[in-house]
């Protein structure tokens, strides 16, 4: 299944995009897509009140708002330098083991939402990255296990600050958390809709120009051993999302570098996963 999630932003109500791109409201099911549908098995639960219920489903017009397909998650841990590229072109070493940060979960917007250059930044970059959903709750896993723990992949454009991320005492949590550094979607693909998670086209444009073009099959770490790591260090509750890194590309590893500025527009997709586009804006106060 496609879980989706719809209306104004807040107020997102839950939906599927189906096989022929239809998408229908689910709300009568009763259940956001949060850590409690999948802590309680909800997408079988949900496969099963489709059969008696899908016909009465209201179909959702194309032009409705697409929210987070994921409600608040209790976190986003995010996985930097993991293709090896990508540490390449930020005159880093690739690492022994996976460097782990987290991404606020204020930052989390829909997938064709605007970004927001945040008041004074010159350096806001762009990072397309598979996002693994958790579906139960993980800790000290196993590798040979760890795709039990995973409930489905969505697309994500982990923004970042540079300044705030390297220049400002190594603080990588506060150039990755500005609002609306998160867009996620269009959908949460269910692990079954994506034969193999480590053979997956992801790219970016920026202004229709390629910007980055590779596959999950370059990741330093897979996801059964990013799975086990973290969990060694956290808990993992249903819904979490593990943010798996972002391939060579990005504006730092340009030279000259090259950031965002207002106006600017950023496409980017996965296979499977759709395509998302938000269009960069400056910071106004509310």
């Amino acid at each position: 299944m496609k879980l989706i999630r719809f209306g104004e932003y807040e107020n997102e109500k839950p939906g599927l995009e189906l096989e022929n791109g239809t998408r229908i409201d689910v709300s009568a099911f009763g259940q956001d897509y949060d850590e409690n549908f999948f802590a309680s098995n909800g997408i079988e639960q949900l496969k099963t009140w489709l059969v008696e219920n899908s016909s009465t489903c209201p179909e959702i017009n194309k032009e409705t708002r697409l929210g987070s397909p994921l409600c608040r998650p209790s976190k986003i841990v995010c996985v930097g330098l993991n293709y090896a590229k990508h540490a390449a072109e930020s005159g880093m070493d690739i690492p022994s083991e996976p460097v782990l940060f987290f991404k606020a979960t204020s930052a989390i917007v829909g997938p064709n939402d605007d970004l927001i250059i945040p008041k004074g930044s010159k350096k806001t970059d762009w990072e397309v990255e598979l996002g693994v959903v958790i579906g139960k709750k993980a800790s000290y896993v196993d590798q040979n296990q760890a795709m039990d723990y995973v409930s489905g992949y969505v697309l994500h454009n982990d923004y970042s600050e540079r300044e705030y991320q390297l220049e400002r005492e190594g603080q990588w949590v506060k150039g990755k958390s500005c609002d609306t550094f998160a867009p996620l979607g269009p959908f949460i693909a269910t692990k079954d809709e994506i034969n193999d998670p480590h053979n997956l086209n992801l790219w970016l444009k920026l202004n229709g120009q390629l910007m980055q073009n590779s596959n999950t099959s370059d990741f330093v770490f897979n996801i059964p051993e990013l799975v086990s790591y973290i969990s060694r260090f956290m808990t993992l509750l249903p819904g979490d999302i593990i943010s798996t890194g972002t391939p060579f590309g990005v504006g730092l590893g340009l030279n000259p570098p090259k950031y965002l500025k207002p106006g600017d527009v950023v496409e980017l997709g996965i296979d499977g996963l759709g395509s998302s586009k938000q269009q960069a804006k400056a910071y106004h106060k509310p």
